[in-house]
């Protein structure tokens, strides 16, 4: 009963359409894994997002943030409470050398749309497959290039539905880290400073990182990007490949055979396959190089029931 009220309810703060009930969640996870969300919600203005939140908090409901599921894995009990999805929240501005972006535009469209102003410095982010919201969280880098490097300020949500304007130097960012993972901020937009620069050195840099990403990553396949972090002085491919792991996994998960670092669902995966074949990878590599692999992707939800006779 108490889901029917939440809808009820939240229907009143965003377009009813947009509130679903026991929705399944690998329709929005890049690796296509995933139980359902109790309630799924889909605001369409940063005023409602913020409504959502506080209701949640008055009434002592579980919420998730839901990206664009391009780093994480929804175990197969899927996710109690709300989950909220900020993908509509997707407009990008950009004013002179200013760039603005919603939390649920792709860092993708937004490096596109810079290098069309002729604007460098998010060249690095065109390979991507993430929101700027989950970019903002995790510090997100690739190329040499990295989020703290072009970021202004960030206006976030609390968990208690405050709107809070955060400059670069409060946001603590590091290496796939960041204050609003820390503090269990909601990005609701970004705005980034970058400089002008030549059409012809930017087009080139994306076309050869473009490159770079389709030739060496499995991008056939559903797949939560690269799982691991980089462990210091060492890649983490590179001991995942050294260990003799590509090409096994558990189920329909398999350590890709293109690119070591990523980890693929074949086509039937579920969750606790793909969860699996992590733990059989960090076993091996230690077993073989004495080293601990951290996951760079985050776990989340609920297993399913175990049936007890």
């Amino acid at each position: 009963m108490m889901k029917e009220q939440w809808v009820k309810d939240l229907s009143t703060i965003v377009n009813p359409q947009d509130v679903k009930i026991d929705e399944p969640l690998k329709n929005y996870t890049m690796t296509k894994l995933g139980g359902n969300a109790d309630v799924f919600v889909m605001p369409s203005t940063e005023e409602a997002a913020a409504e959502v939140v506080r209701y949640a908090h008055l009434h002592k409901i579980p919420i998730f943030l839901l990206g664009n599921g391009s780093n994480m894995v929804i175990r197969d009990g899927g996710i109690r409470g709300i989950v909220l999805n900020l993908s509509k929240l997707d407009q990008i501005c950009i004013d002179g050398t200013t760039v603005y972006a919603q939390s649920g535009a792709l860092i993708i469209d937004v490096s596109k749309a810079a290098a069309a102003k002729s604007l460098t410095g998010l060249e690095f982010s065109c390979g991507i497959p993430g929101s700027i919201g989950g970019a903002m969280a995790m510090n997100a880098g690739a190329y040499g290039g990295e989020i703290k490097d072009v970021i202004v300020s960030c206006k976030v949500l609390t968990p208690t539905g405050d709107v809070l304007e955060l400059l670069k130097e409060q946001l603590e960012l590091g290496y796939r880290k960041s204050i609003i993972a820390k503090n269990g901020y909601y990005v609701l937009s970004s705005v980034f400073e970058l400089q002008k620069g030549d059409q012809e050195t930017i087009d080139a840099t994306i076309a050869d990182l473009t490159f770079k990403r389709q030739s060496k990553q499995p991008l056939e396949y559903p797949s939560a990007g690269s799982v691991f972090k980089r462990p210091p002085g060492n890649f983490a491919g590179k001991l995942i490949q050294d260990s003799g792991m590509q090409g096994k996994g558990v189920g329909d998960a398999e350590v890709s055979t293109k690119h070591a670092g990523f980890i693929i669902n074949k086509g039937n995966a579920t969750a606790s396959d793909y969860i699996d074949t992590i733990h059989m990878v960090q076993r091996v590599v230690k077993e073989t190089f004495d080293i601990d692999l951290e996951t760079e992707v985050k776990i989340v939800g609920e297993d399913l029931p175990t049936n007890k006779n």
